[in-house]
């Protein structure tokens, strides 16, 4: 129910630069290069108490020679139909373009609110510069700088003046939504299954890999839960990035798979199980997210090449970190399968927020240990006191021993393993943590050694250094007077 405003303007007048200022955050990538946005950006912003939905559009009438020009004038087109007001960016350095006029008159014509600003006006000569502006036809006009926020109250303070009156009991507060990341290589058909899942035409699709360059969000209600889908660009292995605005975006993609709380991996299928595909595997894993592999344009494959079991295994094998990740064989294209995956993600997040009941857990724990007991260290026994819960998202686990730093690698995967069996966790990440009951030092850790021990022992190091100080001076003193 808030009101909707929508940036939009031809390429490189700062309308990305805009929506940052007003969100007040990074979301859009920003570059000198004109083309930069392809897709609609919406975020929430505030000004004056007064809540609101911003959206960045692409550039307008991008030249012929750009592939995506179509496909970009159309998500320009939807944002201008959803807006209940459109600001009109203009650039006052590069004064009024052809293109300027075109979107001048389709916004006449769209009988809606329209605010004009003039972008890039850094100082107050350059006011004079707005005035060719009034050849458009426009009565009124804000200089701004989106870069360096100077004119963007009076504009904000009149936007916000302008929106329409909200009920109250109109303003409905967000549910808890479950927030899912799409990666992949580049080209492997994320924009495709976001638009497929959407149920609309809503991110730029074409063949040339690289289409997605920014993080794209959007909310989908299905069977009264709420998902938050975050198309992301696609990563390539280090040594093929070479330009700046990719390396950007590869750092927003992983950034979103930070925030998420389901991965869901793309694989193409046709191209069959790279090491990249894993390589993405392994930052959804490093993240600590639930992760679901998706096998695309499965449709696309030949009749002798569609053996669903062994592509599992393959996947299996090259994916041991991920054992307890699902997967499914899909196609974006005719949406094959596809209603199968708010289910199942549904369901990763179940196990994914769980809670285990601290008697379950401890049972699990003694049972394990009894059944396999761990080394010995330096003669000594491991022993497992009590284990606990600490927090959800992923369902993270305390075990409190004797010696934390004995208890060897192979050992926590199986206390891991038993923990996913016994609680029935077999699709969520389970991280697990092992401390000393008591005040007593393990001084086998290293990090015990290089971090509290040596700070002690360097106090001691210190006052003994003093000590030593005194006692030269007062021996001084001694030989000079013969007395103390």
């Amino acid at each position: 129910m808030k009101p909707v405003v929508a940036l939009v303007g031809r390429p490189n007048v700062g309308k990305s630069t805009l929506f940052n200022r007003i969100t007040r955050s990074k979301k859009a990538l920003v570059d000198d290069f004109p083309g930069v946005t392809r897709d609609r950006h919406y975020s929430d912003a505030v000004w004056n108490d007064v809540d609101f939905t911003i959206v960045d559009t692409g550039g307008f009438l991008l030249s012929d020679d750009d592939s995506f020009a179509v496909e970009i004038k159309e998500h320009v087109e939807m944002a201008i139909m959803e807006a209940d007001i459109i600001v009109f960016v203009l650039d006052g350095r590069t004064g009024i373009s052809p293109f300027d006029r075109d979107l001048a008159d389709r916004l006449r014509k769209s009988l809606k609110p329209v605010f004009y600003i003039v972008n890039k006006i850094e100082s107050k000569r350059q006011e004079h510069e707005i005035l060719e502006f009034y050849s458009l036809g426009i009565e009124k006009f804000y200089p701004v700088s989106a870069e360096h926020g100077i004119g963007m109250a009076p504009f904000l303070d009149d936007l916000v003046k302008s929106f329409p009156e909200v009920e109250s009991d109109m303003v409905m507060e967000n549910p808890d939504e479950i927030c899912i990341a799409v990666a992949g290589r580049p080209n492997v058909g994320k924009s495709s299954l976001i638009n497929r899942l959407f149920g609309e035409k809503r991110v730029v699709v074409s063949d040339v890999p690289g289409t997605t360059r920014d993080s794209v969000d959007l909310v989908v209600v299905h069977n009264g839960k709420r998902f938050r889908l975050i198309d992301t660009a696609g990563i390539r292995r280090k040594g093929k990035v070479k330009e700046k605005i990719e390396k950007f975006s590869i750092l927003k993609s992983l950034k979103s798979l930070d925030n998420c709380d389901v991965a869901l991996i793309l694989i193409d299928a046709d191209d069959g199980i790279t090491d990249q595909d894993i390589t993405i595997a392994g930052y959804a894993h490093d993240r600590g997210c639930g992760a679901l592999f998706l096998l695309n344009k499965w449709d696309l494959l030949p009749a002798e090449k569609k053996n669903e079991k062994k592509f599992m295994e393959e996947l299996k094998i090259k994916s041991k970190f991920l054992s307890y990740a699902p997967a499914l064989t899909i196609s974006a294209l005719t949406g094959l399968r596809v209603h199968k995956i708010f289910p199942v993600v549904q369901s990763i997040y179940d196990e994914f927020s769980h809670r285990i009941n601290t008697g379950l857990l401890n049972r699990i724990i003694e049972d394990a240990v009894f059944r396999s007991e761990p080394s010995l260290h330096k003669g000594k026994r491991l022993k497992f006191y009590y284990a606990t819960q600490v927090s959800v998202r992923p369902p993270t686990v305390v075990c409190f021993v004797n010696y934390p730093s004995a208890v060897h690698f192979s050992y926590k995967r199986y206390l891991v393993n038993q923990i996913r069996e016994m609680a029935e966790l077999g699709k969520t990440p389970i991280r697990l943590y092992f401390r000393e009951r008591t005040g007593k030092i393990d001084f086998s850790s290293r990090a015990v050694k290089t971090g509290w021990y040596a700070e002690k022992k360097e106090k001691k190091t210190l006052k003994r250094k003093k000590e030593r100080k005194e006692q030269s001076r007062r021996k001084r003193f001694r030989d000079n007077t013969g007395k103390i």
